[in-house]
């Protein structure tokens, strides 16, 4: 299932996404993996999540990026969640719709029983309702 922390730029969504992998990890059976245009929140991640730098891959579409997660799946099949921060740029969509590439992810996130919990810089009120309906905190 994917799940959405939405809300325009600087207004908390990745102190909220650290904190709910952080709390997640200490209960995973399995692993966790966090995805980031960066590795600037290296030290705010519990040490047994595994941080991934996107922008040391060459992706330059969203459907490229589908891909890159789907690869991360097949090489883990312990993995229990993924963790997007900074998903529009990580995906190449920064000036696009959202839509195609999260109902995707969800897709991938249902066939492959992975939680995807993905940070969105766009307001809730802006998003396809198929999308919107999946947002669960709103800032």
């Amino acid at each position: 299932m994917v799940q959405l922390i939405a809300g325009n730029k600087g207004r908390g969504k990745t102190t909220e996404l650290l904190n709910r992998v952080n709390t997640q990890i200490r209960s995973a059976k399995g692993s966790i993996v966090y995805l980031d245009k960066s590795s600037k929140h290296m030290y705010e991640l519990n040490n047994k999540v595994r941080l991934i730098d996107v922008s040391r891959y060459p992706i330059e579409n969203s459907d490229q990026f589908v891909g890159f997660i789907c690869g991360i799946i097949s090489q883990d099949h312990d993995l229990e969640a993924l963790y997007l921060d900074g998903f529009m740029k990580c995906a190449h969509l920064e000036d696009g719709d959202v839509t195609a590439t999260i109902l995707a992810l969800d897709k991938v996130s249902e066939q492959f029983g992975v939680d995807i919990v993905i940070s969105v810089s766009v307001d809730k009120s802006a998003l396809a309702p198929e999308v919107a309906e999946k947002v669960v905190v709103a800032l």
